[in-house]
């Protein structure tokens, strides 16, 4: 029955999407009639004025790199809880994104290969540091074959305190004001420097990992069923397991290096997912995929206009609300395995 929902769901949150990303267009500083956006839209770009030099140079963009994120770090945390079999796993808790900033500070403030790797310099190594947070978690908090809710959260919340000395440190070393106001959005994130000629790269990463992960929901499926179940059913689980960490740890240090670290997204938007639609990942990937668009569209939405003419970092935003949501899960988890582990 869960499963006979997914089409329906699907498309409700399409249109929440499509209503989301008219409201982000018509939302500001300078506030444009809904009517008046879409007309501007369907006029395409090259309409003169006011109102279409806003929609499509400064706003669009952003809009377009809410949905891309959200989308991904959704998808990313609904694949983790998978891999580590715990509803807790999020790309930011794991440390991911805290090693996906850390890497792009590196080379931001450092200049670490940037004069060798050009434009792909920030994306690569946020995505190394992507991935060697997630393997240093994953190392810690794996002892016997076994792993608990309890040395998950605390392997997480030391990679997280190790990599955010390391961020403070590059800090302190900054040369630069503007330099520390970029380490500053890595920190907290943001969606306010998106620019159209920097979308294609996390809306590649989007659509083929998405895809690829989508293709391997059978195997994601079998892990649900634990190591020796998925191993009689023929799943290599340690090469599986490495592949899709990699691949994973690919869309979140290419999304973190243009959005910064936002955390929660990947815990909430599965969960709710999975609520509604069950567990199989053929259903649960495109539907987290869509629920993460709009949930970080509504809170970038919100974070430039609560307090308005500022702008509060999307991340603050999404932490105020997923603080207390995190709080209520783990709860609910130490009832059943006590977070000692």
């Amino acid at each position: 029955m869960s499963r006979r929902r997914a089409p329906a769901v699907l498309l409700l949150l399409t249109a929440a999407l499509a209503a989301c990303a008219v409201a982000g267009l018509a939302l500001g500083p300078v506030r444009i009639p809904p009517a008046q956006v879409l007309d501007t839209v369907l006029d395409g770009p090259g309409r003169p004025g006011a109102f279409a030099s806003i929609v499509w140079d400064v706003r669009m963009p952003r809009v377009l790199l809410g949905a891309v994120v959200g989308a991904g770090l959704a998808v990313a945390g609904t694949v983790l809880q998978a891999l580590v079999r715990n509803q807790l796993a999020d790309p930011f808790l794991l440390g991911a994104s805290s090693g996906a900033s850390a890497g792009a500070v590196a080379v931001i403030v450092l200049g670490a290969g940037a004069g060798v790797l050009g434009g792909i310099g920030v994306p690569l190594a946020a995505f190394a540091g992507s991935m060697g947070a997630l393997v240093a978690v994953y190392a810690l908090a794996r002892r016997g074959g076994t792993m608990t809710t309890g040395r998950l959260i605390l392997a997480g919340v030391a990679v997280q305190y190790v990599l955010s000395a390391l961020t403070s440190l590059v800090l302190v070393l900054a040369a630069h004001p503007d330099q520390m106001r970029s380490v500053l959005f890595w920190t907290l994130g943001g969606l306010g420097g998106a620019r159209w000629d920097e979308l294609a790269l996390p809306a590649v990463a989007l659509l083929l990992g998405t895809g690829l992960l989508i293709a391997l929901a059978r195997p994601l499926d079998l892990l649900l069923a634990g190591e020796e179940g998925a191993r009689t059913l023929g799943l290599d689980t340690g090469r599986f397991r490495a592949a899709v960490f990699v691949l994973t740890s690919l869309v979140i240090g290419v999304l973190v290096a243009y959005s910064g670290a936002i955390g929660f997204v990947g815990l909430m938007v599965p969960h709710a997912a999975r609520m509604v639609v069950g567990a199989g990942h053929r259903a649960l990937l495109p539907v987290a995929a869509l629920g993460g668009a709009v949930f970080l569209s509504l809170a970038d939405l919100l974070a430039r206009t609560a307090a308005a003419p500022e702008e509060i970092p999307v991340g603050v935003v999404t932490a105020l609300v997923g603080g207390p949501f995190f709080l209520w899960m783990l709860r609910r988890s130490t009832r059943t395995e006590g977070v000692a582990g």
